[in-house]
């Protein structure tokens, strides 16, 4: 069978680790085929003030696809306005566009692999460490101000590290490696984003 090639436009690099858990959401939905994904960093040749549209243009000529995956954290927002704003970039994209999904966590995408304490734990670097490392309830994630500067303080105490060797710890480079070693997401599907997500590939299953 076709494989089915992704891409994913983030609002910065540091979204790049999205790619893991919808990678894992569609091969829930496409068990029999291979599933690629790209992330659109657009860094190198931004100028720091494209309007989404021409975001999307630029992501779907560099990484051509089947599925383009455009991300934007709710935040302050609600998920249906995100969701309006994406869609009006859509609509107002002066390029060919392929099958486009919404992709819309609450607050930030951090969120999202703020759920698995073994996972944390290796990503960290310190698999076996003792440290008592508690997560919030997966119904709570979404109400979290600050999920990425939570994930953090537990990748750095998952360390095990002292202060001194903490200064030369990267819990940013940690938190893209959680994301990939985290090998079961469905207990995002209690979280209105994940399913907003789930439901907009559904929706194109017949397209693919």
């Amino acid at each position: 069978m076709k494989a089915i090639n992704c891409t994913l436009v983030g609002d910065g690099t540091s979204d790049r680790f999205l790619q893991y858990p919808i990678k894992w959401l569609l091969i829930q939905k496409f068990p029999d085929r291979a599933i690629n994904i790209n992330f659109a960093d657009l860094k190198p040749i931004s100028k720091g003030n494209e309007k989404l549209a021409e975001r999307i243009c630029k992501a779907v000529d560099l990484f051509p696809c089947d599925v383009l995956f455009i991300h934007r954290d709710a935040e302050k927002e609600s998920i249906e306005s995100r969701e309006n704003e994406i869609r009006h970039a859509i609509d107002n994209a002066e390029c060919e566009l392929p099958v486009c999904i919404p992709v819309t966590p609450i607050k930030m995408s951090e969120a999202w692999i703020l759920i698995d304490i073994e996972s944390i734990r290796i990503a960290s670097g310190n698999p076996n460490g003792k440290d008592v490392l508690k997560l919030p309830a997966i119904d709570k994630l979404e109400k979290i101000p600050d999920p990425k500067k939570d994930l953090i303080e537990l990748i750095k105490k998952a360390s095990g590290l002292n202060k001194r060797r903490l200064k030369g710890f990267n819990p940013r480079k940690a938190m893209h490696r959680l994301a990939e070693v985290i090998e079961d997401y469905s207990r995002l599907r209690r979280l209105d984003s994940f399913k907003k997500l789930e439901e907009g590939i559904d929706k194109i299953i017949e397209n693919l």
